[in-house]
């Protein structure tokens, strides 16, 4: 299903008993007084930069994953290849 559609989708006037604060919860801007608060108060005290290391852990991992895959079908195709020309 595409974004455009689920996002059409969730903003439909359907009251289904439940609350439509959707918006609300997902808004892209924060209100910038309440932010300058969290950032006072300390909220945010775990290390974002650990957040970002798993994600580039990820990433290197997917990156490896592929490469791999990649060799080993090349490989398959290779020997397959060299079975085909003995027989």
């Amino acid at each position: 299903m595409s974004y455009a559609f689920r996002r059409l989708l969730n903003h439909l006037p359907i009251a289904l008993g439940v609350r439509s604060d959707k918006r609300l919860r997902t808004a892209r801007v924060k209100h910038a007084q309440f932010a300058c608060f969290l950032e006072e108060t300390g909220f945010r005290t775990h290390n974002v930069d650990r957040y970002e290391r798993s994600l580039r852990r990820r990433r290197v991992t997917k990156f490896l994953l592929l490469w791999a895959s990649a060799f080993a079908i090349a490989w398959v195709v290779l020997e397959s290849a060299r079975a085909v020309t003995l027989f």
